[in-house]
């Protein structure tokens, strides 16, 4: 079938979710416990839930952990040679946004038929989109662009990917014609923390194959994550009155401190790209008695993984001469690992999303994610995962900003890559 595109009404519906579904606060937690971790991100699981119901969608729910669920079955005619071959597809986006950044009261700027030049951000003078650093932007004149109101982040990330995969379920309800494989749906809580998978049962779900929405560039299809582990450093101290600390007081902020000073500058985020590897300090809290410093580990195989943590614990242990009144403890908790390993045990997988992409008149780009989604954790649960583009740029910044013209190409994508699996299946009978 030729002719799946989005039309002008498809292209205003889609916006219109978007802009609906940012104005949900749903940032996430890191340092809380419960799941999810903010009751906030049920808010925009609810609506969602209601939304899929109101598309016809069977089984559509939210379950106690925030995550929603809803199936779409196949409408292959028996005869059809694909028929009973083609495998289940899912479709994940998750509904939380990065705690890092303010995410309450979103006030998105639409710009339509974008003229090129900067942009400025109207509710803070200081924020301004520049070409320079922005040079997406160039791709995108002529595009209708949404961006925030550089106060607080916009939330395409991923809320552009939930809209997207909104998109598609209305296309398919409008246009029954199109076969199209058996469908699972889910929306994810606490994706931006890390356990976005914590409670995914796999098995229930009842997907062969499924493909996240989330971040990137046009055209891209991301099959490789970095290796993720998290280091938390704990030092302990000794507190005495300051006045009568001479040889008495040991200082664990001090500890904490000479640690991440002592860190290889060459090894860290703000001066790597690509598939290097790096060490990153991002959170010290505590007090002379205790600090607490935790890392992020990432690197795109378990070997580099492991000379980055052996790094971290050469710098802990050098400070520990020079504090040898405290303790010192490094642990290290995995998080996911590239998903890469796992693809490759399922190349077709990779390859219809690729054949989708081609099918928009766009070459596809391959590209390993300097993060992490979902996917990578599914990957590993027996669940073949990779990424399709969402479109958003700058993610978790207050200048966060997306295309809505490539949000359009990623619904599309999804649509021919249901396509292909049906081709695919049926060359194959």
């Amino acid at each position: 079938m030729s002719g799946i595109v989005l039309g002008s009404e498809d292209r205003k519906g889609l916006l219109a979710r978007f802009l609906r579904y940012v104005q949900v606060d749903t940032r996430s937690d890191e340092n809380s416990s419960t799941s999810p971790s903010t009751e906030a991100q049920k808010d925009l699981s609810r609506l969602l839930a209601e939304e899929l119901e109101e598309l016809g969608c069977e089984g559509a729910r939210m379950d106690e952990w925030g995550y929603v669920w809803a199936s779409v079955p196949g409408n292959l005619p028996a005869t059809h040679p694909a028929a009973g071959r083609v495998p289940t597809v899912g479709l994940i986006a998750h509904v939380d946004t990065y705690f890092g950044t303010p995410g309450a009261g979103v006030k998105p700027q639409v710009i339509e038929r974008y003229a090129g030049g900067d942009i400025a951000l109207p509710g803070d003078p200081a924020q301004v989109l520049r070409v320079a650093n922005n040079p997406n932007l160039e791709r995108c004149v002529g595009h209708t662009l949404i961006t925030s109101d550089g106060t607080t982040l916009l939330g395409a990330d991923d809320k552009a990917g939930i809209a997207e995969i909104m998109t598609v379920l209305a296309w398919l309800r409008r246009h029954p014609e199109f076969l199209h494989p058996p469908l699972r749906i889910a929306f994810t809580t606490d994706e931006e923390v890390g356990r976005g998978t914590e409670h995914f049962d796999v098995a229930a779900f009842g997907a062969d194959v499924a493909y996240t929405l989330d971040g990137s560039d046009l055209g891209e299809i991301e099959d490789e994550t970095f290796c993720a582990d998290t280091a938390i450093v704990t030092f302990s101290g000794h507190d005495v009155h300051p006045g009568y600390a001479k040889d008495k007081l040991v200082n664990a902020v001090r500890a904490a401190a000479a640690v991440v000073e002592r860190l290889d500058p060459a090894f860290l985020p703000e001066t790597t790209e690509g598939r290097q590897p790096y060490l990153h300090p991002y959170d010290l809290r505590g007090d002379v008695t205790r600090a607490e410093l935790k890392v992020l580990v990432r690197a795109f195989s378990e070997e580099e993984l492991a000379e980055r943590e052996e790094h971290l614990r050469q710098v802990v242990e050098a400070v520990r001469q020079l504090f040898p009144k405290a303790s010192m403890e490094v642990a290290v908790k995995q998080s996911y690992r590239n998903m890469a390993y796992k693809l490759r045990e399922r190349p077709e997988v990779l390859e219809a999303a690729l054949e989708a992409v081609r099918r928009l008149g766009i070459e596809p780009v391959r590209r390993a994610i300097r993060g992490g989604t979902d996917g990578a954790r599914l990957s590993y649960m027996g669940l073949p995962t990779p990424n399709i583009w969402a479109g958003g740029q700058n993610f978790h910044s207050v200048q966060e900003w997306v295309s809505l013209e490539w949000m359009a190409k990623a619904s599309e994508a999804v649509l021919h890559l249901l396509q292909v699996w049906v081709e695919r299946s049926a060359a194959r009978g």
